[in-house]
């Protein structure tokens, strides 16, 4: 006896069961990380951390009353003493304002970059692991052009082709050598989710591939690039301090801790205090977003629990 054929129906509810569990999965994996992380010492340590230097950046009040150049000779490289915990710079400055002041370009300049190279490797990225073939192809070649060419000596051009050693032009420079390797950790991200079953079955209902990109392959790519973007923004933040240090980054009257740091250099037996300061909150920021990027890779790892 022959079994009555399934509903003509019965396909496309299977198919919207597994388009259904791409939120479910999404769910499950940022709910599972953020279980396991505000359980992590390593997590919660340098998130406070981050979220001090973050509010010391945009509220400097908050920390000190003192004009960082409201600068006195008389008072030049007086070592730390009560109600001056941090010394005196050169020019009399109080070394304490100077230092709370110079967060503000670091985290801002570190924040500002990698948000730009993760806006430009997620466009790149997911369209070149979605689409494949030429597109890929097109988008692979030009990435490692730009491998090859030399960070430093490139800065050093674009800086001058600017004409200027600002905020804005030393983030775009960043942004301009730091999007490669973060477009191809998308790429890969991207490829893993695209054939996966809830993605078929999504485009087999009729999705689009924006719709399919936007609801079902990036939120299922975006991890490594979030654990990659929070150690990067230690790595620019180090990287801003070395083109100052050099000469090549921001240049005075701006105040950086890498500036900071290029200024002690001929002083550091004199007044070691100079680039004690800046160079223990430099540190602390770089170590600390470090810290934040393992701690999440560890969290969006499955293996790794």
């Amino acid at each position: 006896m022959s079994m009555s054929a399934p509903p003509p129906d019965a396909a496309r509810l299977d198919a919207a069961r597994l388009d259904a569990g791409a939120p479910a999965r999404e769910a499950g994996l940022w709910s599972d990380a953020w279980r396991q992380l505000r359980r992590n010492p390593l997590f919660l340590v340098p998130a406070v951390v981050i979220a001090l230097f973050t509010v010391m950046a945009v509220f400097p009040g908050l920390f000190t009353r003192t004009d960082p150049r409201a600068c006195d000779l008389s008072r030049s490289l007086l070592r730390p003493r009560a109600g001056h915990w941090f010394g005196y710079d050169l020019q009399g400055c109080d070394y304490y304002a100077k230092v709370i002041h110079g967060a503000r370009v670091s985290m801002t300049i570190g924040i500002a970059t990698v948000a730009g190279t993760a806006l430009v490797a997620v466009v790149l990225g997911t369209l070149a692991g979605f689409y494949g073939g030429i597109v890929d192809t097109l988008i692979a070649r030009v990435t490692d052009v730009w491998f090859a060419l030399p960070t430093f000596l490139g800065a050093v051009v674009v800086l001058a082709v600017l004409g200027g050693n600002g905020l804005p032009q030393l983030t775009l420079v960043l942004v301009l050598f730091g999007w490669p390797t973060m477009t191809r950790l998308m790429r890969s991200a991207v490829l893993t989710v695209r054939d996966l079953e809830y993605v078929t079955a999504a485009r087999a209902l009729g999705a689009g591939d924006l719709r399919l990109m936007a609801r079902h392959v990036l939120p299922n790519a975006l991890a490594p690039v979030i654990v990659y973007g929070a150690i990067r923004v230690g790595i620019v933040i180090a990287a801003e301090a070395t083109l100052s240090f050099l000469g090549l980054g921001l240049q005075l009257p701006a105040i950086s801790w890498g500036l900071m740091i290029a200024g002690a250099q001929p002083r550091l037996l004199s007044a070691p205090h100079l680039l004690l300061f800046p160079g223990l909150f430099l540190s602390v920021t770089v170590l600390a977003f470090v810290l934040l990027g393992d701690a999440l890779r560890d969290a969006f790892d499955p293996r790794l629990r």
